[in-house]
């Protein structure tokens, strides 16, 4: 049971209370296990890296969609990609809070955040209306489309990456 903030009670819906830890053991070796489904979503991770959008856009966009999942592994993969690109370490710690950093985020990377948040959350925002107008404002279709692409596949490594607990810097 879950105490929302008027005081209600509602079941939690399989969410870990904030205190409880998960374990660091990786649970399977899904690389190992699953080499050509692992090989088939590393093709799709090079064409996105291939597809004409920023590297820079792109991990922010992955580290993003890892911050809202929990992806420990995932956050500390794109974290490490943003330092080696030169991307400047308080735009890597207020990305979180991007909506209130004022202009360290250009409007470009303002669209494919907001973008991100919700094709990452797409069970409650269900991809609004407003924010694909705003993300294709910024972008042209086919970079929506290879945007929406490296959304969906983060999250797919981010569901892999928890969900079997892949530690950080393995």
């Amino acid at each position: 049971m879950a105490i929302g903030l008027s005081g209600e009670k509602s079941p939690s819906r399989g969410r870990l209370p904030a205190f409880q830890e998960l374990p660091v053991t990786q649970r399977l070796d899904y690389q190992k296990l699953s080499t050509p489904g692992v090989r088939a979503i590393a093709g799709v991770y090079t064409y996105v890296v291939n597809s004409g959008l920023p590297k820079p856009l792109l991990d922010l966009v992955f580290l993003r969609a890892s911050q809202i999942n929990g992806c420990a592994y995932c956050i500390d993969s794109h974290a490490r990609d943003l330092q080696k690109e030169g991307v400047p370490v308080e735009k890597i710690m207020l990305l979180q809070a991007w909506r209130e950093a004022g202009d360290l985020f250009s409007a470009k990377e303002k669209a494919a955040l907001r973008w991100t948040e919700e094709v990452t959350r797409v069970s409650e925002t269900h991809a609004s209306d407003e924010a694909f107008a705003a993300v294709s404002a910024e972008f042209q279709p086919k970079e929506v489309s290879d945007l929406t692409i490296a959304i969906g596949l983060i999250n797919l490594f981010n569901r892999l990456a928890i969900s079997l607990r892949r530690p950080p810097g393995s």
